[in-house]
């Protein structure tokens, strides 16, 4: 595997642990349940997409998407965490373009899947 694969991979697993934890917190540290589900959302796309980054790594193309799911996890998941554990709501905005990357990563795997794979 490739230095920069591997270093996809080490934040995907950082991220999967991030959705842990965030969504541990959720079910057990936030008693407001609009929060909860606001938590419970950002650790469900972002674990989601922490594995996506995997099969993301499969394809010889697809380092975009690994880094725009990676984004994505940031922008999405990131902002709903900080969101339910008490930052501005303004922040709420960034939300979107974590998802618009999540969905970026998804058109180029989908591209590094269909492109002519080089003999290896």
């Amino acid at each position: 595997m490739a230095e920069t694969d591997r270093r996809l991979a080490a934040l995907a697993c950082l991220c999967g642990l991030i959705c842990v934890i965030g969504g541990a917190f959720g079910a057990h540290g936030i008693s407001d349940p609009l929060l909860k589900d606001v938590a419970r959302t950002g650790a469900t796309y972002g674990l989601a997409h922490s594995l996506a980054v995997f099969a993301a790594l499969g394809f010889g193309r697809s380092r975009w998407a690994a880094g725009l799911f990676l984004a994505g996890f940031s922008l999405f998941s990131g902002s709903l965490f900080a969101l339910a554990l008490g930052a501005p709501r303004w922040l709420g905005a960034v939300t979107p373009l974590g998802g618009l990357s999540f969905m970026a990563g998804w058109i180029a795997l989908g591209w590094a899947c269909l492109a002519p794979r080089k003999a290896d």
